[in-house]
């Protein structure tokens, strides 16, 4: 849950309610007299002057001037604030005696007052006292119960109702009732109010998504990102909730807007994981999507070494898998006396001298005029395996104009041997052209290669040769 500070202060209004029972207008602290033409100006913008009952003004006087004083003694504040500081029911049972005392029983003062009020106005000002004595008495909800009271009203002025609107929202979403949260927060939100750390649009979708309206939680989110460069956090949170929904074009789409704007290992590693969940893929489809995870760093744990290693399979692609399981020893994430470990190092090892010494008879078979589709992408796999991209690139592209050939497969990894050779505007292209299951994939290897095709450096890091 997000921790929300909790509201301080007397109330909302312009003149205490002492003054308006006198007067006729609204409550709230006690201000100077403004001049004629302010005060024709104020009344203008607070909309129809606010009067209360004969009843309401007999039961609520002599308990408004008590909260009012109560709400303004040191004693009795810091009072309020050792309890709310406080850890324990013990702890804040002291405090909050002391604080009940000089009200004279708030509770029941309240009560009393709350059942005089019948007009918009006494159910306006019955609101601000109730949040008050709930402030004072560390009772949040009093406090809500007191806010929804001045919403419900129907005698808010407009330019407060967005606040007071947030506040019943934030209460709620503290007292954990997610619904109720959100039907204040909503309108709140609507209506243009922003807090100081537009924690309203991470409120809402938050309740949203607790009271499972997922689709409720996805608009905020997507509404909230569409307004300038939005936060990482933001973005995260609503790729989570894309994720949660299974909502995987929606999911895509922020896993690449995430590494755009926050393009670190981190981010890639929750993109690609997103992708991963989402996206269905088989083995070889995965093993791209590996691929890109390693070359972009962001390989976090050992599940991520232990997928790639099972995907490029020691027994297929012997180089890679040894690359892999060096790195992963190498970075701590798994031992080398590890069982897997130690096995798939054992398969490959054992398939390495044979499968490298292949290599030219897989080149020449690939280079012969009747060589298949299946044959030229084999050599082109096998030299990606082993980092020599060039000769991956021009078996791909051989093998496009084969008939039989998996194109989309064939244009994703011709994109990854341009890429290790350092042609990010080409590779760019290339991933551009894949569809079906393998789009997700390349969408993101084309947002690496977007990142790097003004890049000044050679290549991204490819397979060590063996």
């Amino acid at each position: 849950m997000i921790a929300i500070t909790k509201p301080k202060g007397a109330g909302l209004f312009t003149r205490s309610l002492g003054i308006a029972l006198a007067l006729g207008v609204a409550g709230g602290a006690l201000v100077a007299e403004p001049a004629m033409a302010q005060r024709r100006q104020q009344q203008k913008d607070e909309g129809p002057k606010i009067t209360f009952s004969p009843a309401f003004q007999k039961a609520a006087a002599e308990f408004d001037k008590t909260l009012t004083a109560a709400m303004n003694n040191p004693a009795i504040t810091a009072a309020a604030d050792r309890a709310r500081a406080a850890t324990t029911p013990d702890a804040k049972a002291a405090p909050l005696a002391e604080v009940d005392a000089a009200l004279g029983g708030g509770r029941a003062k309240i009560a009393a007052v709350e059942a005089a009020a019948t007009t918009p106005g006494d159910k306006l000002k019955t609101g601000e006292m109730k949040r008050n004595v709930g402030i004072l008495l560390d009772d949040l909800t009093l406090q809500h119960q007191g806010l929804v009271l001045m919403v419900d009203s129907g005698a808010m002025q407009a330019a407060n109702l967005g606040q007071v609107q947030y506040l019943a929202g934030v209460t709620a979403y503290q007292l954990r009732n997610w619904a109720v949260a959100a039907q204040y927060l909503r309108p709140a939100y609507d209506g243009g109010y922003r807090d100081s750390q537009n924690l309203i649009s991470r409120l809402l979708a938050d309740s949203y998504k607790r009271s499972n309206n997922q689709a409720g939680a996805m608009e905020i989110m997507q509404r909230d990102l569409a307004s300038g460069k939005p936060s990482e956090e933001a973005i995260r949170s609503a790729l989570q909730a894309a994720l949660d929904a299974k909502q995987a074009p929606t999911a895509y789409d922020l896993g690449v807007k995430l590494v755009q704007a926050y393009p670190t290992a981190a981010s890639w590693n929750a993109s690609i994981r997103v992708t991963r969940a989402l996206a269905g893929l088989q083995a070889q489809e995965n093993l791209d999507l590996m691929r890109l995870m390693f070359r972009t760093g962001a390989m976090q744990d050992a599940t991520d070494y232990i997928e790639y290693i099972e995907n490029a399979d020691p027994r297929r692609l012997p180089g890679e898998s040894l690359k892999v399981i060096d790195a992963a020893v190498a970075a701590g994430k798994l031992p080398t006396s590890d069982r897997f470990v130690v096995e798939a190092r054992q398969i490959a090892n054992g398939r390495l001298a044979a499968d490298r010494a292949s290599l030219p008879a897989l080149e020449r078979d690939a280079r012969a005029g009747s060589a298949t589709a299946a044959t030229v992408s084999g050599a082109a796999d096998a030299f990606l395996s082993y980092g020599e991209a060039a000769k991956a690139e021009e078996f791909y592209k051989s093998a496009l104009n084969k008939a039989g050939a998996d194109r989309n497969r064939t244009l994703l990894r011709l994109g990854i041997a341009q890429m290790d050779q350092g042609k990010a505007a080409e590779a760019g292209q290339n991933f551009a052209q894949v569809q079906g299951t393998r789009a997700p994939v390349a969408k993101l290897w084309s947002t690496y290669a977007a990142s790097k095709s003004g890049a000044t450096t050679a290549a991204a890091p490819a397979p060590a040769a063996r």
